[in-house]
């Protein structure tokens, strides 16, 4: 099967597979595990302290793969400065990046005129237009199955993908609630020219998450994620747990960031996903997980992709 598409030729990879951002567990051992992979890697950006860990992990990836790997920013972060650090992916002529979780114009601003592959997550069709006029090469679409940070609205990613297909020039990428073959080529059919799976590389070999977390991933049903952080705006989906059970109980008590944000920090996000308590701390998760069952390499996983399509192809042309 031809795997090739205006985003394979745009990234330069062979499959049109990204992973996401995943904050506090996308570095340079996953990206370049991916890109090896023939998908397209990213280093996390926003969850680095410093400059130089950021061009440590660039410059480890680059010693780890020579095909092309991303580097994402997640702004919306209360306020984190992150000019310094897009500053060092230009230093360090990174290929691609990644705006997540803002308005993205201040980045793009920044990289324009630039060689460097531009991707905008978006969460609804009009945000997808105005990233386009800002000058985005392609956009990652989102609906709600997603893990992580949502758009305020209900939409799903099957009606979102090809809502904003219809009204972009630029290639659409499809993300929530993909993990597998089938959910490539149903993505492919809807007009979107790849996906992004973040939930599924989670449960991968190479993750440095914690197997209670990966374990979690692979116990859990269609319910067993829930959306904390609609109180202050910003809706994310993670694994039910005690400790996310806490923020829902303490947000229909009370409103406003001041009360959530010792519940809802990285530090906390870490005491789960990389010390594996949850008490303690919560998980990012999408509702896919309900369709994860295993815990393979990189390679095995995009293979799998790969087969799965090309028989739900074969099942299509009999």
């Amino acid at each position: 099967m031809n795997f090739q598409t205006r985003i394979t030729e745009l990234l330069g990879i062979e499959y049109p597979i990204i992973q996401g951002g995943l904050a506090h567990l996308a570095y340079s051992d996953l990206a370049a595990a991916v890109s090896n992979a023939g998908g397209l890697g990213q280093i996390t950006a926003m969850s680095l302290e410093t400059t130089e860990e950021l061009r440590h992990e660039i410059k480890r990836v680059k010693s780890m793969t020579d095909r092309p790997f991303g580097v994402n920013f997640a702004i919306g972060q209360h306020g984190r400065p992150f000019e310094h650090m897009v500053d060092i992916a230009i230093e360090e002529n990174v290929p691609v990046i990644s705006i997540t979780g803002g308005n993205p114009k201040e980045v793009l601003d920044r990289v324009d005129g630039l060689d460097m592959k531009k991707l905008v997550l978006v969460a609804a069709t009009r945000q997808a237009v105005k990233a386009e006029e800002l000058g985005a090469d392609a956009v990652m679409v989102v609906g709600q199955e997603g893990g992580g940070h949502l758009g305020k609205g209900d939409v799903g990613t099957f009606v979102l993908t090809p809502e904003v297909a219809d009204q972009v020039s630029i290639p659409v990428i499809a993300s929530g609630g993909i993990v597998d073959g089938r959910g490539l080529m149903a993505a492919l059919s809807l007009g979107a020219e790849g996906i992004e799976m973040g939930t599924r590389f989670i449960a991968t070999k190479e993750a440095r998450a914690h197997q209670n977390y990966k374990q979690a991933i692979l116990d859990a049903t269609e319910d067993d994620t829930v959306v904390i952080k609609r109180s202050i705006g910003s809706p994310a989906r993670v694994l039910r747990g005690p400790w996310t059970e806490r923020i829902l109980e303490i947000e229909q008590q009370v409103t406003g960031y001041e009360y959530l944000k010792d519940y809802i920090s990285g530090k906390v996000n870490q005491n789960y996903i990389k010390h594996g308590d949850s008490n303690e701390g919560f998980g990012w998760a999408g509702q896919s997980a309900a369709r994860i069952k295993d815990i393979p390499s990189v390679q095995e996983l995009i293979q799998s992709i790969v087969t799965e399509a090309e028989n739900v192809k074969n099942k299509w042309n009999k």
